[in-house]
């Protein structure tokens, strides 16, 4: 793994410190100051203070590193499309965002959970629901990454907590759609440097259609931001921290308030890999997200429209729209009876 970098210009999104709610009234108003103009202005910031040491993160590089080091064999062994779930590993080059593919291999996993086969009546949704597949001789990766999902999860409702209240919302307002019940995503991904036809897509421009995302990237760089300009940022590694970014759920509960940023990455050179860490908080498949009360609704410009990409009520239904295209070979295998004729 690439050290961490110290360039300075990560400065270019906010660094937020979590650790000042802790602090007292004053530094907590000033916490929900620089929140609330990052989720409204940015919909990105670093975050640091959030309490996730060296070692719990070192555990979950170097179970990663192992993996991503065993033969190629042994790595397909665990091919999602063996999955109707949608976990396991995915090939480099497998995986679509915008109908072009990303340039990347990675294991998805989840939370570990019996496999449900939606009934006749039942959303279909429900088969993103079921076990993880691991490598036999890795039992640290599956007690690594497991232990990545519970932490993050924690810290990650810590943040979606002060987040709301810092633009004046009841911070549990969104309690009731999490609990034991929640979607957690982890992946754990490795881009190999560039593709050989040079193309650049690690990967393309999206929103992610959760909560919240944060991510554990090295030092070798790659994500990019789509700022007010238009333009794509770079966003710098700062060391300790994680890079938290609004998803689309957040911007319809406030009708555009909080934004979801486009943000894509970029394939290291062919000679570099690059290794990062996504997390992705998201709520009950089953959950309807309800609109935000909050003092700033009348500000609010509405969500962003996009006729390719129509937002449900149900996350579940969200989340198996992803789904079904970033992984064509999985959904060609296991849910040919949901895909759109051509």
């Amino acid at each position: 793994m690439t050290p961490l970098a110290t360039n300075p210009s990560h400065r270019q999104l906010p660094v937020i410190d979590l650790s000042a709610a802790d602090r007292g009234p004053r530094e907590r108003a000033l916490l929900h100051a620089q929140l609330h103009g990052a989720a409204h202005d940015v919909g990105f910031f670093q975050l640091v203070g959030h309490g996730v040491g060296e070692r719990e993160t070192e555990a979950l590089l170097s179970a990663m590193r192992a993996f991503f080091a065993l033969p190629e064999a042994e790595r397909l062994a665990l091919d999602n499309v063996n999955s109707p779930h949608f976990r396991g590993y995915t090939r480099t080059g497998d995986e679509r965002t915008g109908g072009r593919r990303d340039w990347r291999d990675q294991l998805d996993i989840g939370a570990e959970r019996p496999a449900r086969a939606p009934g006749p009546d039942e959303p279909a949704y429900w088969w993103l629901q079921g076990p993880n597949q691991w490598p036999a001789g890795l039992p640290e990766l599956r007690t690594a990454a497991l232990a990545w999902i519970d932490r993050l999860s924690a810290v990650a409702g810590k943040l979606l907590h002060e987040l709301l209240a810092s633009i004046g919302a009841p911070a549990g307002f969104y309690d009731p759609v999490f609990g034991e019940r929640a979607h957690p995503h982890l992946k754990l991904v490795r881009y190999p440097g560039s593709a050989g036809d040079g193309a650049g897509q690690g990967v393309g421009a999206h929103k992610d259609y959760g909560f919240l995302t944060l991510l554990l990237q090295d030092g070798v760089g790659g994500l990019q931001v789509q700022r007010e300009d238009g333009a794509f940022h770079d966003v710098p590694p700062l060391p300790g921290a994680f890079v938290v970014n609004l998803g689309e759920l957040l911007e319809v509960a406030t009708d555009g308030y909080l934004v979801a940023t486009n943000h894509r990455v970029v394939s290291p050179p062919s000679a570099v890999e690059r290794f990062s860490v996504p997390f992705f908080y998201n709520p009950r498949l089953d959950a309807r997200v309800e609109p935000l009360p909050f003092p700033h609704a009348s500000a609010a410009p509405g969500v962003s429209d996009d006729p390719a990409n129509p937002l449900f009520a149900e996350y579940g239904f969200n989340e198996l729209k992803g789904k079904l295209r970033a992984h064509p070979l999985v959904a060609e295998r296991h849910h040919a009876e949901l895909l759109s004729p051509a």
